[in-house]
């Protein structure tokens, strides 16, 4: 979570699809502003009864491109939703894309991509007329081929939020526990949050289903606070992992017994337990390793400092997460602002630091450094790092929202689905404010019977943060996407 002063960073964001480069809609430009010449692709990925995804690309013939805005107009009615690599505004017909920080510089021969998920009815033709950098579109325009349909999924009704239930937050959702198999197709707008109800006020959550088949999770507070769930639906208080104190911690804590970020996992038979002493705005942190036959309250043994960062260090140890790769090696991701993201390999055998090599695997970019809260998780043939971008802590005025990258290695490097390397600033948004779900972030990835299920706290507009759950969907070039 946000412990520095920072900046906020502007990214128009939706829900991510494939980006395929060169079908639909192909024109020339001609050669005047920014570029001599251009060939714009757009492109239907999927349609549905009342919804479609397109996919737009951008290919520079000329001149180098410093800034972009793309215009065109809709000949029926189609409404744009959501967007993401791009800021998107629709007046009426008239629909304007304009670069975001990370893609807005096209080299000749170059090309950059965005995507958004939009409404029609009656009939979805594709444009036929485009502008860029107020440039019209002069070149033939093709057919782009009959766009795919689906019948409508049941799986995303539409939700509403009621009253909370005790501290909980409740929608119409079925539980997030059952359901169909994994979608490849992303929903038109971003989910409410699954049901979950009980006592599900959280910050920086984080979950491990136990051999039993049920659920514990840790997330900040004092002496790190723990919740127990048979169903991954229904939560219950259970207490401080060390209800005595940690008087370890103080050092770096300034005598509080507010711990942050737990990171809980299962392994060798034992629950394994990473997470941060700091406090606000400094980088005078330490993570420290506890572990637990039962991960019940009281139950936890200290087992020592992993690393530490001072205020002359150019990092934060916070946010700790555990990735044990396909080889079996240990790795712990953690950071916080400053200069990113780091990795250390760990000793599997005490699950503490086996060497001295800091490893960076994402930053920001743009002017600010607004990056936190790594989490690894394999799926597939990749490493997915999850992070959070952006304003945590600042309740109903907090701006987080959920980015990710992916690299076939654990130590990267990760890059985005435009293929931005995460280190420059790189990141695919899959989840941000949206409703009375604000700041969405300090996410956590667990595997469980019903597949892939995302893990993060948000705030209503009460300034309380709260436990939210929904399951991950892959797109068909691998990218998540949740619902």
């Amino acid at each position: 979570m946000l412990r520095t002063p920072q900046r906020v960073a502007l990214l128009a964001g939706g829900l991510a699809a494939t980006v395929v480069a060169g079908t639909g809609v192909v024109v020339a430009v001609s050669a005047q502003a920014a570029a001599a010449g251009c060939a714009v692709s757009y492109r239907v990925t999927n349609q549905w009864p009342n919804g479609f995804g397109a996919d737009v690309n951008v290919n520079n013939l000329g001149d180098p491109i410093n800034g972009w805005t793309l215009t065109w107009t809709f000949g029926a009615g189609q409404t744009i939703q959501q967007a993401w690599s791009a800021a998107v505004t629709q007046a009426g017909a008239d629909v304007t894309a304009k670069n975001v920080s990370y893609n807005g510089s096209i080299p000749t021969g170059g090309s950059t991509s965005f995507g958004f998920n939009g409404s029609w009815s009656g009939s979805n033709p594709v444009p036929t007329n485009f502008a860029l950098n107020g440039v019209t579109c002069t070149g033939a325009v093709a057919t782009s081929g009959a766009a795919p349909t689906t019948a409508p999924r049941t799986t995303q009704a539409p939700q509403t939020t009621r009253a909370p239930l005790t501290s909980a937050v409740v929608t119409s959702r079925a539980p997030v526990t059952t359901g169909p198999a994994t979608p490849t197709i992303p929903p038109a707008s971003y989910p409410n949050p699954g049901v979950v109800n009980g006592d599900t006020g959280v910050h920086d959550p984080t979950v491990v289903k136990t051999p039993a088949g049920t659920y514990i999770a840790a997330h900040t507070g004092t002496n790190i606070q723990l919740k127990t769930s048979t169903d991954r639906t229904t939560w219950r208080n259970a207490g401080a992992a060390f209800p005595g104190g940690a008087s370890w911690t103080t050092t770096y804590t300034g005598g509080s017994a507010n711990l942050w970020a737990p990171d809980i996992s299962y392994h060798n038979g034992q629950y394994y337990m990473y997470y941060s002493a700091s406090t606000f705005g400094s980088n005078r942190s330490a993570i420290f390793l506890a572990t637990s036959p039962t991960g019940a309250s009281g139950s936890w043994t200290h087992r020592g400092l992993v690393i530490e960062t001072t205020s002359s260090s150019n990092y934060n140890a916070i946010d700790p997460n555990l990735v044990v790769d396909d080889a079996g090696n240990w790795w712990l991701s953690f950071g916080s602002f400053w200069s990113g993201l780091k990795l250390i390999a760990l000793n599997p055998g005490t699950g503490l630091r086996s060497d001295t090599t800091v490893r960076a695997i994402a930053a920001r970019g743009g002017g600010t450094t607004a990056i936190e809260a790594p989490f690894i998780f394999k799926h597939g043939g990749y490493y997915y790092l999850w992070v959070s971008w952006d304003t945590c802590c600042q309740g109903a005025n907090s701006t987080y929202r959920i980015m990710v990258g992916r690299s076939t290695s654990v130590t990267g490097p990760y890059t985005d689905r435009n293929g931005v390397a995460m280190t420059a600033g790189g990141g695919t948004q899959v989840l941000a404010t949206h409703g009375g779900v604000i700041g969405p972030g300090h996410q956590a990835v667990i595997r469980d019977n019903d597949g892939d299920v995302l893990v993060y706290h948000y705030y209503t507009s009460s300034g309380a943060s709260y436990l939210g759950i929904n399951r991950i969907g892959y797109d068909g070039a691998g990218w998540p996407f949740v619902y």
